[in-house]
């Protein structure tokens, strides 16, 4: 099994980085392999809705998005980090997932998704919500904690003084370890959900 991470922050030792790091551990324990890719200090334009991508099968801009794709694919949970800007995330990030999500078309149903964010004080829940929305709007599980996702710290470091915050990190990756797990053995014996013939309502005609 393998867990995606994606750090959204552009302070790679930050705060974002020790609250991935702290579910890292657990995912080594619990026999799940890993890879963090950094790309909240990268150059990752937003979406400009050519729908070059469903000619293409990519999206038009060859960068990270691209690269990560067949990632993304392969694995079966996501973690997607994030400080907190003005109660959102970070709008790097944003960018990337929206491409990423949009872009790809392969099924992501039953993979599963977990948001973790960070931040001085306040704007995590909105932060949080933010997020999950790229997971649950396409068929992925979200992994939840014992709280919110979320953890504190300003100045980088910080983090590792949050003792709950660091608590809340490895409870996620517990439950999300035992989730993928248990999705793993129902795709063997019981398959995938069945899916009805998807219909497009547009609300003007």
């Amino acid at each position: 099994m393998k867990v995606l991470m994606l750090n959204g922050s552009p302070r790679r030792n930050g705060n974002t980085s020790i609250a991935l790091g702290e579910m890292e551990k657990i995912f080594v324990r619990e026999g799940i392999e890993t890879e963090t890719i950094h790309l909240g200090n990268k150059d990752i334009r937003g979406c400009i809705a050519c729908l070059s991508c469903k000619q293409k099968g990519k999206c038009v801009f060859d960068d990270l998005v691209n690269e990560v794709a067949p990632k993304f694919e392969a694995c079966d949970g996501l973690v997607v980090g994030s400080p907190v800007y003005y109660a959102s995330a970070n709008a790097t990030l944003v960018a990337f997932l929206t491409r990423l999500f949009y872009s790809t078309s392969f099924d992501k149903t039953m993979k599963v998704g977990a948001s973790v964010v960070v931040a001085r004080r306040g704007g995590l829940s909105a932060t949080f919500d933010e997020l999950n929305k790229f997971f649950t709007i396409a068929g992925m599980p979200v992994a939840s904690s014992q709280y919110w996702n979320s953890i504190h710290g300003a100045a980088p470091g910080e983090a590792v003084q949050d003792a709950e915050g660091l608590q809340i990190m490895r409870t996620l990756a517990v439950n999300m370890s035992f989730l993928m797990k248990s999705i793993a053995l129902g795709k063997e014996k019981f398959g995938l959900p069945e899916k009805e013939p998807f219909q497009r309502t547009n609300f003007v005609r």
